[in-house]
């Protein structure tokens, strides 16, 4: 939504125009802005403890006395909001922010819209050298998903309880209002339960073993999240993706003696999360041999109080035991009749750095703009399939603040033009797509500074790298084989070529990432119809003002944190022989820490090293002072020895130590 500014001055107004998600409605004051170091009166009947966390950490001193006050009201009506979109179980999120030089006004229709009022005035007060604070404006916000989510599989590769909890308090300040907890899996159990202590005996578990969290830390867990207004479902996943249990109680899950057992575990379950209005039950990849196993299991989570969601595709008839269905993998659809969660293309764990983001944010979701009786929101995945080093690399690896701020954005603000499976991931070269990216990227970048500074993030600017990549020319299954672009001297690489009798065109790009073959053909790319034994080139120019040496990020397969994969053999930089030269000179492939190992999805040791340029440092090339040619060969081959049939390439320069873009380069495939 369009923000309406009627007058604003100086750096505050960056400090509006960096809010994230947007609001959909501010009114700037022409008044002194309120500022926060200083003593400050707080009126809350609602005792909002995030409240008053905000206000402490960003310089006020909470006394009885003092010019400063914030005033919470609880009410029935916010004028001018529009309607949220409101599930059952879940709060409305609608508030009013009023500031003037002295009073901040805050007006909710729920508690939990006291703490988007308290988040959203902790991102206004972020990005001053001194002493923050606020411009003075009357902001009406609210919701156009009323689900906004993030799911972690602990089950597979276990999570410390301290770095969930971080991380859920870094994600509610963007207002993330959802927490899935898969907490069950093949590999272990990790939620405590009485009555059958051997769940998460350290014998039943492959990877992680011993690691599980008690009741009381499942209770912790929820009660935090409450201070930041985040909702918990925990998962149960049966009667698939059970083989733990199955170790530990030597029965099926859809045995008589499973079903009594589950029965327990709800109760416990719903003990441990007295807050959750629903509790999932998973129901995804397996036969079903118990025709009633679905209903006995979710008669007994409405018994305890709780609604029931399942995994959509289902092994259960859903429109019969559900209350909600969560939508993966392109199958899932929608079932007409009750409220569906869209996590079809959500699982990041699948994700590459630049292309996917594009989709992320640019992507409606299902295919409507605002919440409705079939649509409740959006839940990001991240499941710990193939095991990485460390919880630090799963954060980076997966792009985890960027992908889940950038879909957040999109369920708080609606909106998105196409789905995913209409418009992919690529970026338009102009128009309201590639602004609206570009805008979300600047703000996505400040808080990368600020709020989080101390986070592992790998996602630099990419809106303004320009590149022409070749339509893929045929290579005769000789993936070194030199073509065209590559044999061509002229200065400046030209439009198209001639080859064998035919004219190879070029497709103008902007971005760092592309996919010029998906591996998911329901989702467009540069060369869906891309015929193997063949080849593309990619070019740019970089206009460098000095001679010098700096970092880029360069990958040629990202390798998933889910499946079976092959690394690269030493001395390439994947298994299907991509190069890349700067100036003619080739750049050396990293040193594989496993070079062609095989790297298991549920191994307990074995996993991911380098393989990802996210898990390691950024290659150092040299730019001579100004302009620079980028070539990179992208062979298509027949077997290239992966699991996943993708092509795609990532590159983009940055300083040293790969935090940040290169500032004062410029790309152009033009020299222009």
């Amino acid at each position: 939504m369009a923000m309406l500014v009627m007058m604003l001055c100086g750096n505050v107004e960056a400090k509006v125009e960096h809010l994230l998600p947007t609001p959909k409605k501010i009114t700037l004051l022409d008044e002194k802005p309120f500022s926060l170091w200083r003593p400050v009166k707080i009126f809350d009947s609602t005792n909002c403890a995030y409240l008053r966390k905000v206000m402490e950490d960003n310089g006020c001193l909470i006394r009885s006395w003092g010019k400063g006050t914030v005033t919470v009201e609880i009410v029935d009506s916010i004028p001018n909001a529009g309607k949220a979109h409101v599930v059952p179980g879940m709060p409305d999120e609608t508030y009013l922010l009023h500031v003037t030089r002295d009073n901040i006004l805050i007006q909710a229709l729920s508690p939990v819209g006291v703490i988007r009022a308290a988040q959203t005035i902790n991102q206004l007060a972020k990005g001053y050298e001194r002493k923050a604070q606020i411009a003075a404006m009357t902001l009406v916000d609210w919701p156009s998903f009323a689900v906004r989510g993030v799911m972690y599989d602990t089950g597979r590769s276990f999570i410390p309880l301290d770095d969930i909890k971080h991380q859920l308090e870094q994600l509610s300040k963007f207002k993330v209002n959802v927490f899935h907890w898969h907490l069950t899996e093949n590999l272990a159990w990790r939620m405590q339960v009485d009555c059958f202590p051997d769940l998460t005996d350290a014998k039943n578990m492959i990877r992680d073993k011993g690691m599980f969290y008690t009741r009381q830390e499942c209770k912790d867990l929820e009660a935090y999240a409450a201070t930041l207004g985040i909702t918990v479902i925990p998962e149960i996943d049966m009667p698939g993706h059970s083989a733990a249990f199955e170790r530990a109680r030597g029965y099926s899950m859809q045995s008589a003696e499973g079903v009594a057992a589950l029965k327990k575990i709800i109760e416990e379950t719903a003990e441990n999360f007295p807050r959750a209005p629903y509790i999932h039950l998973g129901g995804d990849e397996v036969k079903i041999t118990n025709p009633v196993f679905f209903d006995s299991v979710a008669s007994y989570v409405h018994a305890n109080k709780k609604r029931v969601i399942m995994w959509n595709p289902s092994g259960a008839s859903l429109n019969k035991v559900c209350d909600m269905t969560q939508m993966w993998s392109y199958a899932g659809k929608a079932v007409s009749g009750m409220l569906n969660i869209d996590s079809r293309y959500k699982y990041v764990n699948l994700y590459s750095m630049y292309a996917d983001l594009i989709g992320a944010y640019l992507s409606n979701i299902y295919g409507v703009q605002q919440g409705n009786d079939e649509v409740a929101g959006t839940i990001v995945a991240v499941w710990n399939d193939t095991r990485v080093a460390t919880v630090s690399d799963n954060v980076r690896q997966n792009n985890l603040y960027a992908n889940v701020l950038a879909t957040t954005e999109r369920a708080w603000c609606g909106g998105g033009e196409q789905y995913i499976e209409q418009r992919g991931t690529t970026l338009p070269m102009e128009g309201d797509e590639l602004v609206a990216f570009r805008d979300f990227e600047r703000r996505f970048l400040f808080y990368k500074s600020t709020i989080l500074a101390d986070e592992p993030i790998s996602y630099v600017s990419q809106t303004n790298i320009r590149w022409r990549i070749s339509e893929p020319m045929p290579n005769g299954g000789d993936a070194s084989k030199q073509l065209p672009p590559e044999l061509c001297e002229d200065e400046v690489l030209p439009e198209s070529f001639e080859y064998e009798g035919r004219t190879y065109g070029t497709k103008m790009v902007v971005g760092a990432g592309f996919y010029l073959r998906q591996p998911w053909k329901t989702v467009p790319s540069l060369f869906e119809d891309a015929q193997k034994g063949s080849t593309a080139y990619a070019w740019t120019y970089i206009y460098s003002p000095k001679a010098q040496r700096v970092g880029a990020q360069i990958e040629f397969y990202t390798y998933y944190r889910s499946g079976n994969d092959k690394a690269p053999k030493a001395g390439e930089w994947d298994r299907m022989g991509s190069r890349i030269w700067i100036n003619g000179d080739e750049v050396k492939a990293p040193e594989w820490q496993q070079p062609d190992a095989f790297i298991p999805q549920d191994d307990a040791e074995k996993g991911l090293t380098n393989e990802n340029f996210t898990a390691r440092p950024v290659t150092r090339i040299k730019l001579k002072r100004g302009w620079n040619k980028v070539l990179i060969r992208l062979p298509y081959v027949a077997d290239s020895g992966t699991v996943r049939d993708k092509w795609q390439f990532t590159f983009v320069v940055t300083d040293a130590d790969g935090e940040n873009a290169l500032e004062g380069i410029r790309y152009s495939p033009y020299r222009k």
